[in-house]
């Protein structure tokens, strides 16, 4: 019983979503609740809302102070040279725009914090797709699976829970998918091509000048800051431009030209490289600030939350030192903050349900259970097949810590290896990264002001398709 709760419980809350029937924030608090119920388990809700909440805490505590540093680094103009590098790799060729989205995210995704990517992504790319009217689904489908590609590094955390919860080394995991991993970012590259081309046919090629002609009261185009609602710096001398207006969406690229949702392009403008907010004095130091803060998190020097507190706070200090100002960078990212700090908490209580409950260890256990003993010699295959729902339906720690141990001893009954489990486990991850349990997720569709559920309509068949070219690739080269 608490494996058919459990499906139709997730099946529920992507179906109200995906059909904007609720809000995300709205789903993942209420149906979880109502399911504890229905469970008889309704008494433990708050237990089981707390656990999460406890869970999730330093998650959101991280994400706020993230916001808070590239929210100021961007409005410091930290990164404005590589935005520039991007507009002359792109020339408002919505083809070169999304390959040059799928770069930029993989790049930047080394770091190993798909938060930050998100926010350096589709800080310097959102201006062009607004302007140019191209899907923004395709830029958050795009960046999100070259993310989770990325997302395989040892230091990013599916490998390290793997070499974990099966006590071997995550270099022995790494090292040998390499070529598979490799043959995956590739075919997000080639999909982001092919997305890029039916953008193209379906808006045209325009020269720089000609896409900055559409809006002649901006001068040029550098870093689109802010999510959520309105957030962003405001224009002119106060600190920088507005970023207003809403999301296009669509189902797919052919879907028309993005659409406004609360807002207009007249609404909306590029960052002033004027803005009163610029720093150029302090460029150095901000970006020795920020590889000491990417080295120490890399190094787990110190846990990423407080890292990340302690840069926002060297941040603010050293590059707004008045009060006033202070407050002025830290107001301008709220809105940011808000949304994306009230989903981490939200899911929170659809974790801890689905946990608390025994709703995900049953349906673990049903997965496993159905797999036929002829597939025993195949359990790399199958690991690496089940990888995609599981780690789409289920927090990377439940599936690495919970169910990969019982995989791994299945294949070692029918003599396949542990290394073998381990390696395809990871396969999932393009997927996973768009899972509504990853808080990565709504930083990517807040910034980009996209509806979550239309992010999941188009992304799902893509990213399924890139784990399963990366499982197909670790097949053919013999290391699946």
């Amino acid at each position: 019983m608490l494996t058919i709760l459990g499906f139709a419980m997730i099946a529920t809350f992507l179906v109200l979503i995906m059909m904007k029937k609720m809000s995300p924030i709205a789903a993942l608090v209420l149906i979880p609740a109502l399911f504890c119920v229905f469970v008889g388990k309704g008494a433990h809700l708050g237990d089981y809302v707390i656990d999460g909440v406890s869970s999730l805490a330093p998650t959101a505590a991280m994400l706020m102070f993230a916001i808070v540093y590239f929210g100021v680094m961007i409005d410091v103009g930290l990164f404005d040279p590589i935005v520039r590098a991007i507009l002359r790799f792109c020339k408002a060729d919505p083809m070169r725009i999304v390959v040059g989205t799928a770069l930029l995210a993989a790049i930047v995704s080394l770091d190993g914090d798909g938060s930050t990517t998100f926010m350096i992504t589709v800080s310097a790319m959102y201006p062009l797709y607004k302007r140019l009217k191209m899907s923004l689904v395709v830029m958050t489908g795009v960046a999100a699976m070259a993310n989770g590609v990325m997302n395989t590094l040892p230091w990013g955390g599916p490998t390290a829970r793997a070499a974990t919860a099966l006590k071997v080394d995550a270099t022995d995991i790494f090292v040998p998918m390499i070529p598979a991993l490799a043959v995956g970012l590739l075919a997000v590259v080639v999909l982001a091509y092919v997305l890029g081309l039916r953008e193209r046919r379906r808006l045209g090629t325009l020269t720089l000048d000609e896409a900055l002609a559409r809006e002649p009261e901006s001068e040029t185009v550098l870093v689109g800051a802010g999510s959520g609602t309105a957030s962003g710096a405001k224009s002119g001398a106060k600190s920088g431009a507005k970023s207003g207006g809403g999301a296009g969406t669509g189902e797919d690229a052919d879907a028309g030209p993005a659409t406004a949702d609360g807002g207009s392009d007249d609404d909306f403008q590029g960052l002033d490289p004027n803005r009163a907010t610029l720093r150029p004095k302090l460029y150095w130091f901000n970006a020795l600030l920020t590889v000491a803060l990417l080295t120490a998190m890399i190094m787990e020097w110190l846990p990423i939350p407080v890292l990340f507190l302690i840069g926002a706070a060297l941040a603010l200090t050293v590059n707004f030192p008045h009060i006033p100002d202070q407050k002025a960078r830290i107001a301008a990212h709220a809105d940011n903050v808000l949304n994306v700090s009230g989903m981490v908490f939200a899911a929170a209580v659809f974790t801890g349900v689905l946990t608390g409950t025994g709703m995900v260890d049953h349906m673990a256990n049903w997965l496993v259970d159905t797999i036929p003993d002829g597939m025993g010699p195949h359990m790399g295959l199958v690991t690496g097949l089940l990888s995609l729902p599981l780690t789409y339906f289920m927090s990377n720690d439940g599936f690495y810590f919970g169910v990969l141990p019982v995989l791994a001893e299945a294949g070692q009954a029918h003599g396949v290896s542990t290394l073998e489990i381990a390696r395809a486990s990871i396969v999932g991850q393009p997927l996973h990264m768009s899972s509504p349990l990853v808080p990565a997720v709504y930083v990517l569709v807040g910034m980009a002001k996209v509806e979550f559920g239309d992010h999941t309509k188009f992304v799902v068949k893509w990213a399924v398709l890139t784990s399963l070219v990366i499982l197909g690739a670790g097949i053919l080269f013999g290391i699946i």
